[in-house]
């Protein structure tokens, strides 16, 4: 995890997430938490997974593995990933869609391809973030939504077009129902659009999936795979460099600091110990109809 130096003024830091090779050529990049800045607004793990393209036969196999303290939010842009949870939930999630977990005081899920995915093989791309709940929501109970890309409020204006996947954006209102303030929007610009991100978050940033976008009026640019952190306050005019597509991210930050171990995400440290020693004994429930399991990493 680098920085890249920056001299614009209303650019807090400019994130440069490393590249995992999962195998198979599947890619991550991890823009938080990093060493540098561990959260934006209430959000405290944000990975981009692929682009790849899975070969007939090959699929996603993420097998299950638990959460506590934290909401995972699923977001695709190509691509499908079958997700199913201790509850019960067994749910598709395909473009546009948004899958929002709730982790509280535990769950596990896994998420693969489904066998008519796998055969077929084909494009995978998508974000993965996590939003650290406030303390009072950290041990509420567990919960899983899904919302179709049809349920998504957008708009479209002057080359841009903004899809709210979770929280608020110029003045919209996602159905995904959140636990604190957060902006979290999925942004396509068409070449040399303009868009303003106003300051009504305390926290913002930008994660450029694809193309490249400049700060209006300032030197310099932003290009795909960064994780641009705003400065409070500011109002930032983006114009695109050619087409591009960018994720905005953000929201109150929360009034305590957030410990991180793994999948496990809490304001006690002896909570994350607790996490730890229900899963080595298997004291969460389990997935019905799967029995593999991630063990505890070292």
């Amino acid at each position: 995890m680098t920085l890249r130096p920056t001299d614009i003024p209303d650019v807090d830091m400019i994130v440069l997430p490393p590249v995992r090779d999962l195998g198979d050529g599947f890619t991550v990049r991890r823009a938080l938490p990093s060493a540098h800045r561990r959260m934006v607004g209430p959000f405290i793990f944000f990975d981009q997974m692929g682009p790849v393209t899975l070969s007939a036969g090959d699929g996603l196999d993420v097998r299950p593995h638990p959460h506590i303290g934290l909401a995972t939010v699923t977001y695709l842009l190509e691509g499908e990933i079958l997700h199913r949870d201790s509850l019960g939930s067994v749910q598709a999630i395909r473009p546009g869609a948004v899958n929002w977990m709730t982790a509280g005081r535990g769950i596990v899920h896994s998420e693969r391809s489904a066998d008519d995915v796998r055969a077929a093989g084909g494009p995978l791309f998508g974000l993965q973030t996590w939003v650290a709940l406030p303390k009072a929501h950290e041990e509420t109970a567990p919960a899983f939504f899904h919302h179709t890309a049809a349920h998504i409020p957008e708009a479209e204006a002057e080359g841009v077009a903004i899809r709210v996947v979770a929280g608020t954006c110029d003045g919209m209102t996602s159905p995904v129902q959140t636990f604190s303030d957060m902006l979290y929007a999925d942004v396509i610009l068409a070449d040399g659009a303009r868009y303003r991100l106003s300051a009504e978050h305390i926290e913002r940033a930008v994660y450029v999936i694809t193309g490249a976008v400049e700060v209006e009026g300032q030197q310099g640019g932003f290009a795909a795979g960064e994780l641009v952190i705003f400065k409070p306050g500011a109002e930032i005019v983006m114009r695109a460099r050619g087409p591009a597509r960018l994720m905005l991210v953000g929201g109150e930050p929360l009034s305590e600091p957030r410990n991180i171990y793994w999948n496990f995400v809490s304001s006690s440290k002896d909570r994350i110990e607790q996490a730890k020693e229900d899963w080595i004994a298997q004291r969460f429930d389990k997935v019905p109809g799967e029995t593999e399991f991630i063990p505890l990493p070292a």
